[in-house]
Order: structure tokens, then sequence, then C-alpha cells
């Protein structure tokens, strides 16, 4: 049993009318943006190896807040992984906006048509924080998830982003960003431990703040400027995020490709 949850869902029940109350509010206020186009593509280099990346995951692995997917996540890490490693990049989005780790695992795994994969990355958390999953359910489905993509892929690297960082969120109230925020973060170290027995399984625990990749990427844009509606990245987000997961994939996670 996870103590900081079960105080935490305590504390919250006096909470749960102003929260819907407050979710009311920021749904009526947020406007409703698509899911990106064109999720697939190919990032040539000269060079005669040729790696195969799958992205899974919800609403911001969707690219919800820019037109493509060239654009957001999953583009530009294919883009960013080729010119580190100077290899053609192939790659392919399967997410879904609103999905949970459950839901990925039953909705969008059955779909995956390609036979090979070199890496598998997976963007999950704030729809499972948001339903108020537990954490234990939480932790079940993300190994189930992994359990059945190792039955697809057997020898292939699977790595979680970064937790949703939604305590930085600019549409939330400060009630929500103290309760879903803290559950976000209860559900990233349920993952942490769930990664830490698994081979070849990587997990990138860093907290996501507006202020720590500014000074990181040496970006000097307002807050606002991260967001495209207020919850979901904006392009100049999507970018920096993909840039620094693939830093953490290739360095301090040191993965290697044969």
């Amino acid at each position: 049993m996870n103590l900081k949850y079960t105080f935490g869902a305590i504390a919250a029940l006096p909470l749960l009318p102003f929260m819907y109350l407050d979710g009311k509010r920021i749904r009526s206020s947020v406007p409703k943006l698509p899911e990106a186009r064109e999720p697939e593509g190919l990032v040539e280099k000269h060079s005669d190896e040729k790696l195969n990346v799958l992205i899974l995951g919800e609403s911001t692995v969707a690219g919800v807040g820019v037109a493509t997917h060239s654009e957001g996540f999953a583009g530009t890490f294919a883009s960013e992984l080729a010119n580190q490693l100077e290899t053609t990049v192939s790659w392919r989005v399967y997410a879904r906006s609103g999905y949970t780790a459950r839901q990925v695992r039953k909705r969008l795994l059955p779909k995956i048509t390609e036979e090979q994969a070199d890496l598998i990355v997976i963007g999950l958390g704030g729809n499972d924080a948001f339903t108020l999953n537990t954490p234990k359910r939480w932790k079940q489905d993300s190994a189930k998830l992994i359990d059945e993509l190792r039955a697809l892929f057997p020898d292939t690297p699977i790595a979680f982003t970064n937790m949703p960082p939604i305590k930085e969120f600019p549409a939330f109230t400060g009630l929500i960003k103290f309760t879903i925020g803290n559950l976000v973060e209860i559900l990233g170290e349920e993952l942490k431990r769930l990664v830490a027995s698994r081979e070849q399984v990587f997990y990138y625990d860093d907290i996501i703040t507006i202020q720590g990749w500014s000074e990181r990427l040496q970006l000097n844009n307002a807050p606002t400027d991260f967001f495209s509606d207020g919850v979901h990245p904006s392009k100049l987000t999507y970018q920096a995020w993909a840039k620094d997961f693939c830093f953490f994939l290739l360095n301090k996670a040191s993965l290697e490709f044969s």
C-alpha cells in the first residue's frame, strides 16, 4: 500500500465537490484541440542502418496542440535521434487523447502492424491521474502493458517519458494542481519502482519545470509560450521535451542500439 497516496486520498475527500466544480470550469474554458496529423514518418540519413521507433500514449503523444506530428514530440524525437546517431529513423505513433495505460494496452496494441521495432517510447500518466486511478492499478496496468509489448517485441528497449507536469499547467486551479499534481507524482514513483525490476525498460523520472527547461535549454520564453491551450504543450515545449528525452536515453540511460 502506498501510504502517501492513502493519506492524500483521505485529505482530498472533503475537497471532491470543489474539484468537481473546478473541473467543469476548466473543461468549459479550455479549447478542444485536435490530435496532430500524419502519425508516421522517415528521417533519412546517409546510413546503411535504419531504426524503427514506435511511440505510444495519451494526448501529448497524439500531438494535441500542433498541426502535424513532425512538429510535435514524435517527429522531433525521431529527428534528434537520427541526428545524434547519424542513422535513418522510421517512426510511427499509436496514441489517443484521453487514453489511460489500460486503454492503450487494450485498444492500441492490437492495432500495431509493425513486425520489428528497435525502440518503443511510451508517454502516459496524465489521464490515469485525472481518472483517479490508484497507484496499485496504475502499476498493474503499466506492468501488463510492458509484458504485452515484450510478447510482440521480445528484445526491444522500452522507454517511458516523464510524467506530465500537472503543477505547471496554467489552466488549472491551485486545488487541481495540488491534488492531481501530487497523484501524478505518486504514479511516477510507482512506475520508477516497476521499471527498476525490468530489463531494458527505462523511465525518465526527472520532474519537468518551465524554469528548469528554460535554464537547461537556454530559452527565454514566457511561461504561457510553453502551452497551446493551458494544458497541452505548444510546439516549443514538444520540441524541447523531445530533445531532452533523447538526451536522457543516449546519455543518462546509456541506451545503445546494435
